[in-house]
């Protein structure tokens, strides 16, 4: 007898940058998933990269950098000459596991993967008035996590460590498949995915599109798109996403 999977039949598009969408790809394949990888965004460097570059040589006049993305890990470093002595936070596990790879460990690891909790986990860790913290981070992050910061008195300098870029020709291809019904869930990782891909989307593609979220503020995200989620991990990371997958499409099968 065959043994079936729970994700036998089912076609998922994957909408994270191709570098980083292997994983994700890898572990819905496993569970019997048709995968197709189909980028919203391409991650580029800034515009300006003597900030970052100026921002890096800098690096141990601050108490802490804050990374909120492996894309920030890897933009910083690439430019880094030597360890900074900072003390570092990061947004959630993957994150500090890019530092881990660097030679760095992270100080502050969120228990809840989001720019709010970081600062949470900063503040019950030590009095942040006076202190420099440093942003190495998309050109379009949000912008909660520094203002949060600013709030309490810090110093907080914000630098573009990359920029995103619409992938449009991946986003032409995953709408097409989404209109010709042909797609089980569409998986979204962050707010720029979400405005990539709806940026071509018309009205039917809306309607049909069933977004699987990383977590809420990408489903946020999705809302301010007028899209609701119809799956949201639990925890925010590429395995909550893939098990909140898998126990939607278990509960639909007879």
């Amino acid at each position: 007898m065959i043994e079936t999977q729970p994700l036998d039949g089912r076609c998922i598009v994957v909408t994270r940058p191709r570098h980083q969408a292997e994983s994700l790809r890898n572990a819905l394949a496993a569970l019997g998933a048709e995968v197709v990888v189909a980028p919203a965004i391409r991650i580029e460097p800034s515009a300006d990269p003597r900030l970052l570059e100026a921002a890096v040589a800098r690096a141990d006049d601050f108490d802490w950098i804050v990374f909120t993305s492996v894309n920030g890990v890897d933009a910083f470093f690439d430019h880094a000459a030597t360890k900074p002595r900072s003390k570092l936070a990061a947004i959630g596990p993957a994150t500090a596991a890019a530092l881990s790879e660097r030679g760095v460990r992270a100080t502050v690891v969120p228990e809840r993967y989001v720019a709010e909790e970081v600062f949470e986990a900063l503040a019950r860790r030590t009095s942040l008035a006076g202190k420099k913290i440093l942003l190495p981070r998309a050109d379009i992050a949000r912008e909660a996590l520094p203002k949060l910061l600013r709030e309490t008195g810090a110093d907080v300098e914000v630098v573009a460590a990359y920029t995103t870029v619409p992938a449009t020709d991946d986003i032409a291809r995953a709408v097409a498949l989404v209109r010709d019904g042909a797609v089980d869930a569409v998986t979204f990782t962050s707010g720029s995915t979400v405005r990539s891909f709806f940026s071509t989307a018309d009205d039917t593609v809306r309607a049909q599109v069933a977004p699987a979220s990383i977590g809420p503020i990408t489903s946020a995200a999705l809302r301010d798109e007028n899209v609701e989620p119809i799956i949201e991990a639990e925890h925010y990371t590429t395995e909550g996403l893939v098990e909140a997958i898998r126990l939607h499409f278990s509960q639909k099968d007879p």
